[in-house]
């Protein structure tokens, strides 16, 4: 099962996109409807909602007077806090129980509109932010929704910014073309990374790396590397102590794989058997190929994702290994000879195994220079 977060500012067509994921078979846990859905009548939300704010807030069917409760919270930060104690635990435990019943070849997509806010992110395998420009989602509400123009501006102002929801996508699907262009979209990435990423995680199987092509140094490394160590940390829990970028990708201006390597902490070799699950949840399926090491590699994991290439590296904090990984970067990161240095020998090596399928032949080459503990 692969669980993806999907995720959107006001306006900008989350329903469209989950609308066609939907159709392509994915299992949809929206949100906006179960928070519906759980303040019905009868229902403990609902009761809990009278008792914090009065009958005032029912209509009178007794039902949730939805514009009444809105004009308490919207400007009382201390009300809305009250408010979200009191569903979103309820949508939490519903999405829970949703989740659980699907197939254990599901895709299941949950819409979250405050994922961003909520510092959900780091609790999915992958991340889909729906994007459109603020002034076009403006017009979206103003036209399609009858919103007044202020209205829409202060609800979107209320939001996190664009700025905040980059740097928890994995994916930001553009949705300012017409519908058609958006399905596109949305079946590309259906068929190039969801499907291959949920069938790894079911089969235990990392994505391939590919060949040892150097490409020069991503903007987007350090960004990326930030979020899955942000996933990592999350999935490892109590045991964990602390992930980092290391590698080449950490190094600013040194061309690389487009591979991200991060190390994950831990106090004892005891404590990667505790977390495993966990880290394959999380999309990291173990390396069977790659063996641990008594310098300090306990177990080494691979991304699922077919869009993401990256390598997970468990060790023991202040081991040989997770010392020499470190030091390794920061003395690339702060010597240009060696930089140059390592950057040429990166070069040859990759040329010499430039149609080698295997790219641990590669990384055999450039240990050499490394000097690593574990080769």
């Amino acid at each position: 099962m692969l669980r993806t977060g999907l995720t959107g500012g006001i306006g900008a067509g989350k329903s469209t996109v989950a609308t066609r994921l939907v159709e392509r078979g994915a299992v949809l846990v929206d949100s906006d409807v179960i928070a519906r859905e759980v303040v019905e009548p009868g229902t403990e939300g609902l009761a809990a909602i009278v008792e914090a704010f009065g009958r005032d807030v029912l209509d009178a069917d007794g039902r949730l007077d939805r514009p009444a409760l809105a004009a308490l919270v919207f400007a009382d930060a201390a009300a809305r806090r009250t408010l979200d104690g009191i569903v979103h635990p309820l949508v939490r435990a519903r999405s829970d129980e949703i989740v659980a019943a699907a197939a254990p070849d599901a895709i299941v997509v949950q819409d979250i509109p405050l994922l961003v806010e909520g510092g959900m992110a780091p609790a999915f395998p992958l991340v889909v932010v729906v994007g459109v420009d603020a002034e076009e989602r403006v017009r979206r509400l103003v036209s399609a929704r009858g919103m007044a123009e202020q209205d829409a501006r202060a609800r979107i102002a209320a939001q996190a910014t664009d700025e905040q929801r980059r740097a928890v996508a994995d994916v930001w699907l553009d949705n300012s073309g017409d519908p058609e262009d958006t399905r596109r979209r949305v079946d590309a990435l259906w068929d190039g990374r969801l499907t291959g990423f949920e069938e790894n995680l079911r089969t235990g199987r990392p994505a391939v790396d590919g060949s040892p092509l150097l490409v020069e140094h991503g903007p987007d490394w350090a960004a990326q590397a930030r979020r899955l160590a942000e996933r990592v940390a999350v999935a490892a829990g109590g045991p964990g102590r602390g992930v980092e970028h290391i590698g080449s990708t950490a190094v600013p201006g040194l061309p690389a794989r487009d591979v991200l390597d991060l190390q994950l902490a831990i106090v004892s070799p005891a404590d990667a058997d505790r977390i495993t699950d966990a880290l394959v949840t999380a999309g990291f399926p173990v390396d069977a190929a790659a063996p641990g090491g008594d310098a300090g590699t306990v177990r080494v994991h691979r991304s699922a994702d077919p869009g993401r290439a990256a390598v997970l590296a468990v060790r023991v904090h202040g081991s040989p290994a997770w010392q020499h990984a470190v030091e390794l970067r920061d003395r690339l990161r702060a010597d240009a000879t060696a930089r140059t240095d390592y950057a040429a020998h990166k070069r040859a090596a990759a040329e010499r195994h430039a149609d080698d399928a295997d790219p641990r032949h590669y990384r055999a080459c450039t240990a050499e220079w490394r000097s690593d503990p574990d080769e």
